[in-house]
């Protein structure tokens, strides 16, 4: 009998151009819960061993409208949780026998200053290892979270480096989420670590594995990055403003023009990014291929400058 080859689905969609950029929704307003990896299903939120109660709490937190993911490193106690509230930047720590009463707290707007360990002084690194969401994210997390983590600690600059449930995009494993800035990324490898963390410990995105402003729709993310990859071939490490009005070239919204702004300590400027929409037909996570199949998908791409 002739062996099924193992599919992976961020493997296939590098080798078919699937584009990174344009890929970084995420919601603004964040609560990171710490929980064993071990015990983590296939929802972002749930683990096998948590309590009923904390269940209902946490879905009822992300009804209202703040994404729940479960984040995990080995020296963190398995009973014993952090608890990070974004974009806030606080922190809290709690037994698991109260944190039942301390989301109930959150949601009725009561002080949580009982549990309150501090706030997020510098960057907060989140980089998906999910493996019962997509094995991608396993096979390609795991080992970027471990070059993170270790280089993390070597740099000057404070970073807070933790495994992440489900981020969103499993194709583009691994992925990563950096906090309070809301910038995501794809397909980090180990030798893009230290360019990543020190573009990140000067304010700055790391372009190569750039997903996008989380904050930006996809067209404006493809308008932005366009713009600081021109820009940064130029020699300007700038930062780049997407203006609000879009002009439709075509008439069905294909194809956009997207005015924006730069500045590059005293310089600045303005450019016009053209941006157009097409279809891709590809596999979303490694699920698909015994599931759904290949799908068509819409993305986005910066065509030119003016």
């Amino acid at each position: 009998m002739t062996a099924i080859p193992r599919q992976f689905c961020a493997i296939e969609s590098a080798e078919i151009g699937d584009p990174l950029v344009g890929t970084a929704a995420h919601a603004t307003r964040n609560l990171l819960v710490s929980w064993p990896r071990a015990k983590w299903l296939r929802n972002l939120r749930q683990a096998s061993d948590m309590p009923e109660a904390v269940l209902d709490l946490l879905g009822a937190i992300a009804v209202d409208g703040r994404r729940v993911n479960l984040i995990h490193r080995q020296e963190q106690p398995s009973h014993h949780h952090r608890l990070v509230l974004m974009p806030e930047c606080r922190a809290y720590d709690v037994a698991r026998e109260e944190l039942a009463e301390l989301l109930h707290a959150f949601i009725k707007g009561r002080s949580l200053e009982r549990w309150r360990t501090g706030s997020i002084d510098g960057s907060m690194i989140l980089c998906c290892t999910h493996g019962k969401k997509d094995k991608c994210c396993a096979k390609f997390g795991y080992r970027s979270y471990k070059a993170l983590a270790c280089a993390a600690q070597q740099h000057a600059h404070p970073f807070d480096v933790w495994e992440s449930s489900h981020l969103g995009g499993c194709r583009l494993a691994a992925s990563v989420m950096v906090f309070p800035a809301l910038r995501k990324y794809g397909r980090l490898a180990a030798d893009d670590v230290p360019r990543l963390l020190q573009a990140e410990a000067e304010d700055r995105p790391y372009l190569p594995c750039y997903r996008g402003d989380s904050t930006l729709t996809p067209p404006e993310q493809c308008a932005q990055v366009a713009a600081l990859q021109w820009l940064a071939a130029r020699g300007n490490n700038a930062r780049v403003w997407v203006e609000d009005a879009l002009t439709d070239d075509d008439g069905n919204g294909s194809r956009l023009r997207l005015p924006a702004r730069w500045q590059a300590g005293d310089q600045q400027g303005r450019l016009v990014v053209n941006c157009l929409k097409s279809e891709l037909i590809r596999h979303d996570t490694c699920a698909d291929y015994q599931r759904d199949g290949a799908q068509p998908s819409r993305v986005w791409r910066a065509i030119q400058i003016d």
